[in-house]
């Protein structure tokens, strides 16, 4: 009986059909990435045009006000840079946001939140 489990097809249906959702699933999460990364990079560009325009002394307040918070979005990024240097991150920068938002901040760029964290910010504000 345990050499007919053995040779039995349903583990190796099992062990494909796992094997395909983990490459499924590893497809999807970086389809996200390059879309959040895509957001972000066209962010960066208009805050750059706007900081031009800025010191032609063309800029309203409100683009400078989008400006400013695309420029603390590029600080964040940078400072999850840093960590991605360093050994062991895949263990410390989940463990950086997950503190940051036990205190209150928000760690990530806007472009990498989902939109119910987005819904979650601005109901807190």
């Amino acid at each position: 009986m345990k050499t007919l489990k053995k040779f039995h097809r349903a583990p190796i249906r099992v062990y494909r059909i796992k094997r395909l959702s983990t490459k499924l699933r590893a497809k999807r999460t970086m389809l996200k990435l390059k879309l959040a990364l895509a957001q972000e990079k066209k962010e960066t560009k208009e805050m750059l045009i706007i900081y031009k325009k800025y010191t032609q002394g063309q800029a309203t307040k409100e683009e400078m006000k989008v400006a400013n918070e695309q420029f603390v979005d590029v600080l964040k990024g940078l400072g999850l840079g840093v960590f991605a240097v360093l050994p062991f991150a895949p263990i410390t920068i989940p463990v950086i946001i997950k503190l940051g938002r036990l205190v209150g901040v928000e760690v990530m760029p806007s472009a990498f939140s989902t939109k119910k964290d987005n819904k979650r910010a601005v109901k807190d504000k």
